[in-house]
């Protein structure tokens, strides 16, 4: 089986255990661990009937749940089957500029967005100066995967003064304050672009739900391109529920709060790793050994699952990704990877 470019690929790691997928603890994929809510199925279950129908091509009720919670209209809104689906018309547009910065090391499925269109990709790394260009886009992620760097506000406001068009992927910006975006800013920029999902902080990867937030006249055109009904109904049901699920959203962050300094500190204390401190549910981790072999290691020994960087040209096999996970599953990781470095460095 092909090693896998994306984390959460669970049957590639089991075939290497040796064990059913359903036995692999993942932390390759930051999803939350609290798994899928239980509003989300009951809105699923309830909205079984209505499979016998097409769904409604303008999505007005998510939409405009989704506009009343971010307060704006919801013609600033445009649902997508993930935010997979509007990553690629971000990269049309992008690729109409005369040439597109992205931060590195970056997700793949950027340059897959970008590639498609044939745009002209200027690779700059995290730590470097940017320099800006009206005839330019720029696509970036905050806060930012794999690293979990937060870029503030005042650094994307000067972005947008210098780019023609500014596309933020905020997958991950639910783990974080609300204000910490520049959603309540984007009516004051026709040059911006968001890109929401409710895979990570929802756990709902398998039901493919993520939203755009940009101009209305943007917005129309990307409607206009893309296939009629590409959002199905039980998506668009269950992202409604879990929109107003403030109990699941309250439990979430006090998970979060108690759990991410739980790994980072016990990550920090296994010699020959080196854990970057983010802000997002995940952690890059450098290694002094080859990440491949920790990764096989782990999975043959513990039924582990880790995200390898080899993907990620600038990383390589000196780093890793986790997802932050549930206290007794961080503690089972931190346990696996030192009797693993332990049993190396003897």
């Amino acid at each position: 089986m092909v090693r896998p470019t994306h984390g959460g690929n669970v049957s590639w790691a089991a075939s290497l255990a040796g064990c059913s997928p359903s036995a692999i603890l993942d932390f390759s994929a930051s999803i939350n661990p609290l798994g899928t809510p239980k509003s989300a199925i009951d809105a699923i279950q309830a909205h079984l009937p209505l499979l016998r129908d097409y769904p409604d091509p303008n999505y007005q009720q998510v939409r405009s749940m989704l506009a009343q919670i971010h307060q704006l209209s919801p013609d600033w809104i445009l649902p997508g089957n993930g935010s997979a689906e509007l990553l690629t018309w971000a990269g049309w547009d992008l690729a109409e500029l005369d040439q597109v910065a992205l931060f590195v090391p970056a997700f793949g499925d950027y340059f897959r967005a970008l590639n498609a269109f044939g745009a002209k990709v200027q690779r700059v790394l995290i730590e470097s100066d940017l320099e800006g260009s009206k005839s330019a886009g720029l696509l970036l992620n905050n806060p930012h995967n794999p690293t979990g760097k937060l870029f503030d506000r005042a650094f994307i406001r000067e972005q947008l003064d210098r780019f023609a068009l500014v596309v933020v992927d905020e997958a991950f910006m639910d783990f974080l304050s609300p204000d910490q975006s520049l959603i309540s800013e984007i009516e004051n920029y026709p040059n911006l672009v968001i890109l929401r999902s409710l895979t990570k902080f929802y756990a709902l990867p398998g039901l493919r739900f993520g939203y755009a937030i940009a101009h209305p006249d943007r917005i129309q055109s990307w409607q206009q391109r893309r296939d009629p009904w590409s959002v199905n109904t039980l998506a668009a049901a269950a992202a409604a529920a879990v929109l107003q699920d403030r109990e699941f959203q309250r439990e979430t962050f006090e998970w979060l709060n108690a759990a991410r300094p739980q790994l980072f500190e016990g990550l920090q204390a296994i010699g020959g790793l080196s854990p970057l401190l983010g802000v997002a549910n995940y952690f890059l981790v450098k290694s002094e050994r080859s990440v491949s072999q920790l990764q096989k290691q782990l999975l043959e020994h513990d039924k582990i699952l880790i995200r390898d960087c080899l993907s990620f040209a600038e990383l390589g096999d000196r780093y890793f990704r986790v997802a932050v996970r549930l206290p007794a599953e961080n503690q089972r990781l931190i346990d696996g990877l030192s009797s693993c470095l332990l049993t190396t460095i003897s």
